[in-house]
């Protein structure tokens, strides 16, 4: 005995609709398929040098060559062994996983950038870091963040950063 589905297709057809309109995750973060960890996420280069390629795989071209070591990405996509990268000015492409680090590093984006002893800009001032420095990345607070580098710490506005998210708190 054959069924006829010709009179199901209008409703499968509205039904398909209401599913493609509502969205299937509105609180949930998107998470790799890979890794299953949020995207994006920041992760920090591991190697002092690594090739930023078009595509997920060794024989894709090479696009450009990253050479500092630490220097912190956002990662935006992940397939098999390769994460799909950012830098801060928004330039990226894929790079093997064995070339990252889950060490978090931020980029500091205000020449003279100083650093307080607390997370209030009343407190004395433990250090000035260049525009440009790569920093550890510590503690974060809701406004401020605790980072380190050159031997230096202390806290600096999150808004100075480039490398941690506006809402995330670490402790």
């Amino acid at each position: 005995m054959a069924f006829n589905f010709k009179h199901l297709r209008p409703a499968a057809a509205f039904l398909c609709g209401i599913l493609m309109a509502a969205p299937l995750r509105a609180e949930a973060p998107d998470r790799g398929p890979v890794t299953n960890l949020p995207l994006p996420r920041f992760v920090s280069m591991k190697a002092a040098e690594g090739n930023v390629r078009r595509g997920p795989s060794l024989t894709h071209k090479i696009d450009w060559v990253f050479k500092r070591r630490s220097m912190p990405l956002r990662v935006t996509g992940e397939y098999g062994h390769w994460r799909r990268v950012q830098d801060r000015d928004g330039a990226g492409g894929w790079v093997h996983y064995a070339l990252l680090s889950g060490v978090r590093t931020v980029l500091i984006e205000e020449d003279m950038l100083t650093l307080h002893a607390k997370p209030d800009p009343k407190t004395p001032v433990t250090a000035a870091l260049e525009l440009g420095v790569v920093a550890r990345l510590g503690e974060c607070q809701p406004d401020w963040c605790r980072i380190s580098a050159g031997g230096y710490r202390g806290w600096a506005p999150k808004t100075k950063l480039w490398g941690v998210a506006a809402e995330e708190l670490r402790e």
